[in-house]
Protein backbone atom coordinates (compact mmCIF):
# COMPACT_ATOMS: atom_id res chain seq x y z
CA UNK A 1 0.00 0.00 0.00
CA UNK A 2 1.18 2.99 -0.77
CA UNK A 3 2.21 5.90 1.89
CA UNK A 4 -0.18 8.59 1.53
CA UNK A 5 1.39 12.11 1.50
CA UNK A 6 0.88 14.94 4.19
CA UNK A 7 -0.49 17.84 2.09
CA UNK A 8 0.70 21.29 3.88
CA UNK A 9 -1.21 25.06 3.72
CA UNK A 10 -0.34 25.82 0.24
CA UNK A 11 -1.56 22.34 -1.12
CA UNK A 12 -4.79 22.91 0.49
CA UNK A 13 -5.38 26.42 -0.88
CA UNK A 14 -5.27 24.74 -4.10
CA UNK A 15 -7.09 21.82 -3.49
CA UNK A 16 -10.26 24.46 -2.71
CA UNK A 17 -9.84 27.20 -5.08
CA UNK A 18 -9.52 25.00 -8.30
CA UNK A 19 -12.49 22.85 -7.46
CA UNK A 20 -14.95 25.14 -9.02
CA UNK A 21 -15.93 25.58 -12.47
CA UNK A 22 -13.53 27.16 -14.88
CA UNK A 23 -11.38 28.12 -11.91
CA UNK A 24 -7.07 29.03 -12.72
CA UNK A 25 -4.64 30.17 -10.67
CA UNK A 26 -2.34 32.91 -12.30
CA UNK A 27 0.74 34.14 -10.48
CA UNK A 28 0.11 37.56 -10.09
CA UNK A 29 2.67 40.54 -8.76
CA UNK A 30 4.60 37.63 -6.95
CA UNK A 31 0.96 35.56 -5.18
CA UNK A 32 -1.39 33.02 -6.75
CA UNK A 33 -4.48 34.70 -8.08
CA UNK A 34 -7.19 32.48 -8.38
CA UNK A 35 -9.71 33.67 -11.58
CA UNK A 36 -12.75 32.69 -13.06
CA UNK A 37 -13.32 33.71 -16.72
CA UNK A 38 -10.36 36.59 -16.30
CA UNK A 39 -11.87 37.63 -12.47
CA UNK A 40 -10.14 37.09 -9.43
CA UNK A 41 -12.24 35.41 -6.65
CA UNK A 42 -9.56 34.54 -4.00
CA UNK A 43 -5.54 35.62 -4.16
CA UNK A 44 -3.20 33.28 -2.01
CA UNK A 45 -0.21 35.31 0.42
CA UNK A 46 2.23 33.99 2.37
CA UNK A 47 4.05 36.62 4.38
CA UNK A 48 3.48 39.64 2.58
CA UNK A 49 5.87 42.78 2.94
CA UNK A 50 7.33 40.66 6.07
CA UNK A 51 3.52 40.65 7.67
CA UNK A 52 3.88 36.96 8.47
CA UNK A 53 0.47 36.21 7.46
CA UNK A 54 -0.37 32.70 5.77
CA UNK A 55 -3.75 33.77 4.48
CA UNK A 56 -6.49 33.91 1.42
CA UNK A 57 -7.48 37.61 0.24
CA UNK A 58 -11.23 37.07 -1.00
CA UNK A 59 -13.31 38.83 -2.82
CA UNK A 60 -16.14 38.78 -0.30
CA UNK A 61 -19.73 39.81 -0.83
CA UNK A 62 -20.84 42.81 0.27
CA UNK A 63 -20.64 43.53 4.70
CA UNK A 64 -18.71 40.42 4.81
CA UNK A 65 -15.57 42.42 5.62
CA UNK A 66 -16.80 44.27 8.16
CA UNK A 67 -19.10 41.68 9.64
CA UNK A 68 -15.83 39.42 10.20
CA UNK A 69 -13.01 41.26 10.65
CA UNK A 70 -14.65 43.17 13.81
CA UNK A 71 -16.40 39.95 15.05
CA UNK A 72 -13.17 37.42 14.75
CA UNK A 73 -10.19 39.22 15.05
CA UNK A 74 -8.27 36.48 15.19
CA UNK A 75 -9.58 34.49 11.82
CA UNK A 76 -10.07 37.78 9.82
CA UNK A 77 -8.69 41.09 9.04
CA UNK A 78 -8.73 43.81 6.19
CA UNK A 79 -6.14 43.53 3.74
CA UNK A 80 -3.62 45.54 2.12
CA UNK A 81 -4.72 47.26 -1.23
CA UNK A 82 -8.21 45.51 -2.00
CA UNK A 83 -9.28 46.56 1.92
CA UNK A 84 -11.06 49.36 0.64
CA UNK A 85 -13.25 47.78 -1.83
CA UNK A 86 -14.37 45.10 0.46
CA UNK A 87 -12.11 42.08 0.51
CA UNK A 88 -11.71 40.00 3.39
CA UNK A 89 -8.32 38.31 4.74
CA UNK A 90 -8.54 35.06 5.89
CA UNK A 91 -5.82 34.15 8.01
CA UNK A 92 -5.24 29.95 7.70
CA UNK A 93 -3.11 28.93 10.01
CA UNK A 94 -4.77 30.41 13.16
CA UNK A 95 -7.57 27.37 13.89
CA UNK A 96 -10.08 28.53 10.91
CA UNK A 97 -11.80 25.04 9.81
CA UNK A 98 -11.12 24.46 6.00
CA UNK A 99 -14.91 23.21 5.93
CA UNK A 100 -15.34 27.24 6.88
CA UNK A 101 -13.06 28.17 4.30
CA UNK A 102 -14.30 26.08 1.31
CA UNK A 103 -17.56 28.42 2.19
CA UNK A 104 -15.81 31.49 2.07
CA UNK A 105 -14.08 31.06 -1.11
CA UNK A 106 -17.54 29.82 -2.62
CA UNK A 107 -19.12 33.18 -1.86
CA UNK A 108 -16.10 34.76 -3.02
CA UNK A 109 -16.42 32.74 -6.27
CA UNK A 110 -20.41 32.94 -6.93
CA UNK A 111 -19.77 36.83 -6.51
CA UNK A 112 -18.12 37.00 -9.65
CA UNK A 113 -18.58 34.01 -11.61
CA UNK A 114 -21.41 34.12 -14.29
CA UNK A 115 -24.57 32.38 -13.29
CA UNK A 116 -24.36 29.85 -15.19
CA UNK A 117 -21.14 28.36 -13.64
CA UNK A 118 -22.39 29.17 -10.10
CA UNK A 119 -25.48 26.83 -11.14
CA UNK A 120 -23.13 23.56 -11.51
CA UNK A 121 -21.94 24.03 -7.74
CA UNK A 122 -23.76 21.57 -5.95
CA UNK A 123 -22.46 20.81 -2.43
CA UNK A 124 -19.33 22.57 -1.52
CA UNK A 125 -16.04 20.40 -1.57
CA UNK A 126 -14.83 19.28 1.91
CA UNK A 127 -11.32 18.26 2.46
CA UNK A 128 -8.80 16.62 4.42
CA UNK A 129 -7.09 19.19 6.51
CA UNK A 130 -3.58 19.91 6.06
CA UNK A 131 -1.11 18.77 8.44
CA UNK A 132 2.12 19.34 7.14
CA UNK A 133 3.58 22.88 8.42
CA UNK A 134 5.16 25.12 5.84
CA UNK A 135 8.69 25.58 7.14
CA UNK A 136 10.52 29.08 8.18
CA UNK A 137 11.85 29.05 4.68
CA UNK A 138 8.35 28.61 3.09
CA UNK A 139 6.71 31.31 4.72
CA UNK A 140 10.17 33.63 3.96
CA UNK A 141 12.74 32.11 1.79
CA UNK A 142 15.20 34.44 3.63
CA UNK A 143 14.93 32.12 6.44
CA UNK A 144 17.09 29.56 4.60
CA UNK A 145 20.13 28.42 5.41
CA UNK A 146 21.80 30.00 2.21
CA UNK A 147 20.11 33.21 2.78
CA UNK A 148 21.46 33.30 6.06
CA UNK A 149 24.81 33.22 4.92
CA UNK A 150 24.42 35.65 2.37
CA UNK A 151 23.25 38.32 4.83
CA UNK A 152 25.88 37.51 7.25
CA UNK A 153 28.36 38.48 5.02
CA UNK A 154 25.96 41.35 3.67
CA UNK A 155 25.95 42.70 7.31
CA UNK A 156 29.79 42.55 7.68
CA UNK A 157 30.49 44.57 4.22
CA UNK A 158 27.73 47.13 4.87
CA UNK A 159 27.80 47.72 8.68
CA UNK A 160 31.24 48.41 7.98
CA UNK A 161 31.04 51.41 6.47
CA UNK A 162 30.56 55.05 8.43
CA UNK A 163 26.77 55.67 9.65
CA UNK A 164 25.17 52.83 8.27
CA UNK A 165 21.98 50.97 9.18
CA UNK A 166 19.94 47.58 8.27
CA UNK A 167 16.46 48.21 8.06
CA UNK A 168 13.10 46.37 6.44
CA UNK A 169 11.43 47.66 3.73
CA UNK A 170 8.87 45.40 1.97
CA UNK A 171 9.45 42.92 3.87
CA UNK A 172 12.85 42.34 2.67
CA UNK A 173 16.71 43.92 4.41
CA UNK A 174 18.14 47.02 3.00
CA UNK A 175 21.13 49.13 4.13
CA UNK A 176 21.17 52.45 4.24
CA UNK A 177 23.54 55.22 4.50
CA UNK A 178 22.37 58.18 6.31
CA UNK A 179 18.94 57.86 5.06
CA UNK A 180 19.49 56.24 1.66
CA UNK A 181 19.53 53.16 1.01
CA UNK A 182 22.37 51.95 -0.77
CA UNK A 183 22.15 47.56 -0.63
CA UNK A 184 19.35 45.41 -0.36
CA UNK A 185 18.65 41.56 -0.46
CA UNK A 186 15.52 39.93 -1.36
CA UNK A 187 14.33 36.34 -2.74
CA UNK A 188 10.72 36.39 -4.47
CA UNK A 189 8.45 33.54 -3.40
CA UNK A 190 7.89 32.84 -6.71
CA UNK A 191 11.70 32.75 -8.11
CA UNK A 192 14.32 30.45 -6.88
CA UNK A 193 16.50 33.54 -7.04
CA UNK A 194 18.47 34.77 -3.92
CA UNK A 195 19.47 38.30 -5.27
CA UNK A 196 21.47 41.19 -3.91
CA UNK A 197 21.18 45.03 -5.61
CA UNK A 198 23.32 48.00 -5.39
CA UNK A 199 23.10 51.39 -7.22
CA UNK A 200 26.01 51.18 -10.48
CA UNK A 201 24.89 54.00 -12.28
CA UNK A 202 23.15 53.40 -16.36
CA UNK A 203 26.11 53.18 -17.95
CA UNK A 204 28.03 50.49 -15.16
CA UNK A 205 24.14 48.96 -15.86
CA UNK A 206 24.99 47.41 -19.30
CA UNK A 207 28.83 46.82 -18.60
CA UNK A 208 27.74 44.37 -15.89
CA UNK A 209 24.41 42.64 -17.77
CA UNK A 210 26.81 41.30 -20.04
CA UNK A 211 27.44 38.87 -16.93
CA UNK A 212 24.39 36.44 -17.04
CA UNK A 213 24.76 36.37 -13.26
CA UNK A 214 23.33 40.37 -13.34
CA UNK A 215 20.04 41.42 -14.06
CA UNK A 216 18.37 45.04 -14.10
CA UNK A 217 15.48 44.31 -11.13
CA UNK A 218 12.43 45.87 -11.56
CA UNK A 219 11.25 48.97 -10.33
CA UNK A 220 14.76 50.25 -8.92
CA UNK A 221 16.39 49.36 -12.91
CA UNK A 222 15.66 52.63 -14.31
CA UNK A 223 17.34 54.24 -11.07
CA UNK A 224 20.75 52.94 -11.93
CA UNK A 225 20.42 49.42 -9.47
CA UNK A 226 21.68 46.36 -10.69
CA UNK A 227 20.55 42.96 -8.71
CA UNK A 228 23.40 40.26 -8.38
CA UNK A 229 22.29 36.45 -8.50
CA UNK A 230 23.88 34.95 -5.25
CA UNK A 231 21.99 31.90 -5.18
CA UNK A 232 24.48 29.57 -5.37
CA UNK A 233 27.94 31.72 -5.08
CA UNK A 234 28.97 35.10 -3.53
CA UNK A 235 32.94 36.53 -4.00
CA UNK A 236 32.86 38.80 -0.79
CA UNK A 237 35.04 40.79 -2.64
CA UNK A 238 33.14 41.44 -5.62
CA UNK A 239 30.44 42.57 -2.78
CA UNK A 240 32.00 44.72 -1.26
CA UNK A 241 33.07 46.56 -4.08
CA UNK A 242 29.70 46.95 -5.60
CA UNK A 243 28.54 48.03 -1.73
CA UNK A 244 31.03 51.02 -1.77
CA UNK A 245 30.19 52.11 -4.99
CA UNK A 246 26.99 52.33 -4.42
CA UNK A 247 27.76 53.72 -0.64
CA UNK A 248 29.99 56.89 -2.03
CA UNK A 249 27.25 57.79 -4.65
CA UNK A 250 24.16 58.33 -1.69
CA UNK A 251 26.22 58.72 1.56
CA UNK A 252 26.75 62.56 2.65
CA UNK A 253 30.06 64.51 2.51
CA UNK A 254 30.59 64.09 6.35
CA UNK A 255 30.04 60.50 6.13
CA UNK A 256 32.80 60.30 3.23
CA UNK A 257 35.26 62.26 5.09
CA UNK A 258 34.91 59.04 8.03
CA UNK A 259 35.78 56.90 4.98
CA UNK A 260 38.80 58.26 3.80
CA UNK A 261 40.02 58.54 7.10
CA UNK A 262 40.31 54.83 7.94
Amino acid sequence: MSKIRAKDISQAVREVCLWFPESAEVLAHGSPDFRVRGKTFATYVINHHGDGRIALWLNAPAGAQELYAKEEPKHFFVPPYVGPRGWLGVHLNKGISWKRVAKLVREAYEKVAPPALSAKLGKTIEIEPPTKKLSAADIDPLQSKRAQAVLKTMRRICLALPETSEEQQFGFPVWRAGKKTFAQAYQYRSEDRLRIAFWVGVEQQSMLTGDERYTIPKYLGHNGWIALDVSKHLDADEVSELALFSYRHFALGRMLKQLGAR
